[in-house]
């Protein structure tokens, strides 16, 4: 719903009922024990809103927010009016954050949003003293994250869907809400006469997510009323299943070498090669194969026995090349 022109929205009453942000919020800054200030990451939509109302709750006068205003649809302006009117009236110091977001060729607005949103972000913190950005994705953001990871036939990575916590130009950021579902918090925020913006780009079934959200949601909700939690808790078993194989890569990097030996990679199992494979390529270069890609190289590996068998094959941006004894890898 969007706000009336002019009217900031109104206060919670006195004695409000329980914000369901602010118990998974008090959970996380238990276990993760957060320094204040914390940035909370606000778009004016009903999620980031309810985590802003719940950040204020737990850490008093030690909230900044941010707005990202993306210069993508006629609807930001609008946006950003709400957010100041928000901030004005629960004294929260807001900073907007306006970037060039338009996608580049091949690339969609979505993506181009995400790339130009976590930079400005990170510098929209750090100026404000913050080492901590919240963000406000939920378990139906989650949920929705795991079935298209499915739906292209995802590994583990993908499989794990979104992290609670993570690290990204050189900023912290944030997920304490993954556990909450999305109507739990409008609900609230309903009853309690807090107003906050839909953004009508969620409505467009051009994008894939959208059509996931219209079309497959409510039918999985009749067959499986509680998918998301057990979507979100497939998606932990995914997460600490790739943990255990990044320690298994880390362990076998330092026998095999980094960049690896041939001859020691090989006498590892294929699998345990792949593994190797992939996260040297990712820890070391950043580069993350395609499965085709991973598969040649495996075939490549295999039928390296003698000393002038060469190795040349593209591999993400650049390629893996054999310099002797060793892999090696060319970025672009």
């Amino acid at each position: 719903m969007q706000p009336p022109e002019g009217d900031a929205p109104a206060p919670a009453p006195a004695n409000p009922a329980a914000n369901p942000a602010e118990s998974a919020l008090r959970d996380f800054a238990r276990a993760h024990q957060p320094i204040a200030p914390v940035a909370v990451a606000l778009s004016g939509g009903a999620d980031s809103t309810a985590l802003l109302l719940a950040a204020r709750q737990c850490w008093p006068g030690q909230v900044r927010a941010l707005h990202v205003h993306h210069g993508l649809q006629a609807a930001g302006d609008d946006f950003e009016r709400h957010c100041r009117q928000l901030c004005q009236a629960l004294a929260v110091p807001l900073e907007v954050l306006k970037v060039q977001a338009h996608p580049a060729a091949g690339q969609s607005p979505q993506d181009a949003a995400r790339r130009a949103r976590y930079p400005a972000l990170a510098r929209g913190a750090a100026a404000q003293g913050c080492t901590l950005v919240l963000l406000g994705q939920h378990a139906d953001d989650q949920a929705e994250t795991v079935l298209l990871a499915l739906g292209r036939g995802a590994g583990l990575p993908g499989l794990a869907a979104m992290p609670e916590r993570f690290e990204r130009d050189g900023m912290v950021f944030a997920r304490p809400l993954l556990g909450v579902p999305a109507a739990a918090m409008r609900q609230w925020l309903l009853e309690q006469g807090w107003a906050f913006v839909d953004d009508p780009s969620n409505q467009d079934e051009h994008y894939r997510r959208n059509r996931l959200r219209a079309r497959l949601m409510p039918a999985l909700a009749e067959v499986m009323p509680h998918y998301r939690q057990t979507l979100a808790r497939s998606a932990r078993h995914a997460a600490q299943a790739q943990q255990l194989l990044d320690e298994l890569a880390r362990d076998d990097l330092q026998r095999i070498g980094s960049p690896p030996r041939l001859r020691d990679l090989q006498a590892l199992s294929v699998p345990r090669q792949a593994n190797a494979l992939r996260h040297w390529l990712a820890s070391a270069h950043g580069a993350r194969p395609s499965a085709a890609q991973l598969e040649e190289l495996l075939t490549q590996v295999a039928a390296c026995t003698t000393a002038g068998h060469r190795i040349e094959l593209k591999a993400a941006a650049g390629r893996v090349t054999r310099q002797g004894p060793v892999l090696a890898y060319l970025a672009p």
